[in-house]
This record gives C-alpha cells, structure tokens and sequence, in this order.
C-alpha cells in the first residue's frame, strides 16, 4: 500500500499526527491505518538484540521491558499522559524525528538501530545516521519503520530531561546516558539542543580514557569532580542549541552539563553499589 500511494500518512497512535491535523498544519492525501499491521505490535529476541516492532507502545516498553532497556523505559515514562503512553510509539518518535523526541537520546545512548521495511526488502539503519535534518529522517518514500533494535542494557542506564515539569511537556533540553562496563564504554545521547537529536562523542571518549587510566572500571571508585566537570562541558559542547520559546541556547548548553554530571553521577553510584 505505501509503494502504491507513498504520499499516504502513515498513522498508528497518532499522538502526533492528530495534533497536526486538528491544527490544520498538514492535510494529507490518505491515511495508512498501521494498527492493523499486528507484527508491529510484538517484539522479541534477536541475536542478542530486541527486536521491537514500531508499533508497541510506550506504555508496553515499560511495563513488559522496563528491566531489560531501562534508559528508554526512563524515557518512556516522561512522554505525555498514561493515555498518551498507552497510544504513542518510539516508531512515530522515529518517524517524526523531531529532536526533542523523548525516545531519541536513550536510542542514541544505546547505538540502536532502525529497521526500515518496503516491497523491496528491508534495511537497517543506526541510528546516528537515522536523522538527517530537522524533523527529516533516512526512510525512502516507499519505507516505513518496521521496528528497532537495541541491545538488553549491559549496565547502568540514565535519562534526564529539563523542562516546566516531568511529563507533558516538550523537553528544554533532555539527556540519555548508558554505561557498558565490560565493553567499557560510555554512551551518550542529546535531545532538544540541537537540530537533531546527537551524541557526544568526545565526552564519551574523554571519560572512557579517565575511566580506563585510573583503572576506575576494576575498581569501582569515585570519579573525580573535575572529570566529571570536563564530561559536563564536553556534553554541552557537543550540542547546537537554539533560543526559542522554551529556552536560551545558554541556558541550555548549561542545563545539558549539569543534566550529564548528574546522569553519570547516578549511573555510576549504581554500578559501584552492585558490587
């Protein structure tokens, strides 16, 4: 059907598509109902992977995955309503690519990856590569959001988001952080600050290196405050923030350093805690 009519909206929870429509922003040709695509609502194990189809819903990410992909489950419990959540999906999150889509850092943190279906197969996509501009991402116009991949969390996971108040609310600026100890890497993923949702590459390689030199990974001890300080402004500096009605790029580069020592912080306490 999207080969056939590929100007067709694809439409599932629709919690951002409606808002759209009632606002009279976008009239489309056709709807394509994806609710009745039930592959899309189920997810399972794949090579060490979730495969979870674009269509399980926020609400299912946290109350049937919570403890195996806890940085989106933070995530997810800071989208909208319950009633949103029992509608909204980390697929039309993908699908409308906004950067301050609250699935976005927590995909980023944890290098997930896109899958994208048409009559011609399917292709996967990181999702470093998946936005490609403002509310533009990498699918074809015959493609549509099959499912994502991500990784059962190897440790540790965080995600924080500053805003007027924890849900309903379009994030200031949001944060999502995964620590993968035995691998001994860091992860990182920035939303609301930038025209796409980034990472920060060099704030991740900059704390790996302060991790690795002091053997803090084996020895699970504190990290200094000035690591954590650099971390924080390496965070800030990975961001392209704009003023807008919601913030100042100033306040936001600040919020988005104190939102990483912060994440880290917590991430940390609870790794040195499982010991």
């Amino acid at each position: 059907m999207k080969a056939a009519h590929p100007d067709a909206l694809p439409i599932a929870g629709g919690t951002d598509v409606m808002v759209e429509i009632n606002f009279d922003r976008h009239r489309p040709s056709a709807f394509l109902d994806l609710t009745r695509v039930a592959e899309l609502s189920e997810w399972e194990p794949e090579d060490g992977m979730l495969r979870i189809g674009a269509g399980v819903t926020y609400a299912r990410l946290i109350d049937e995955l919570g403890d195996r992909i806890p940085g989106l489950a933070m995530a997810s419990r800071t989208v909208g309503s319950p009633q949103i959540r029992n509608r909204g999906t980390v697929g039309g999150n993908l699908g409308s690519a906004s950067p301050a889509g609250d699935a976005h850092p927590a995909l980023l943190a944890s290098r997930a990856i896109v899958e994208l279906a048409s009559i011609g197969g399917t292709r996967r996509v990181p999702v470093h590569e998946f936005f490609v501009g403002p509310k533009r991402n990498a699918m074809r116009s015959d493609e549509l959001i099959g499912a994502f991949l991500i990784e059962p969390a190897r440790g540790p996971q965080q995600f924080s988001k500053v805003g007027t108040r924890n849900a309903m609310v379009i994030a200031v600026c949001s944060f999502g952080l995964a620590l993968e100890p035995e691998r001994r890497r860091v992860g990182t993923g920035i939303g609301s600050a930038a025209p796409t949702p980034v990472a920060a590459p060099e704030a991740e390689s900059f704390l790996q290196d302060v991790l690795d030199e002091h053997d803090l990974w084996q020895k699970r001890a504190r990290v200094p405050e000035s690591a954590l300080a650099r971390f924080g402004e390496l965070v800030a500096a990975a961001a392209k923030p704009i003023d807008d009605v919601r913030g100042t790029a100033a306040y936001r580069r600040h919020a988005l350093a104190v939102l990483a020592r912060r994440s880290f912080a917590w991430a940390w306490n609870e790794y040195v805690g499982a010991a």
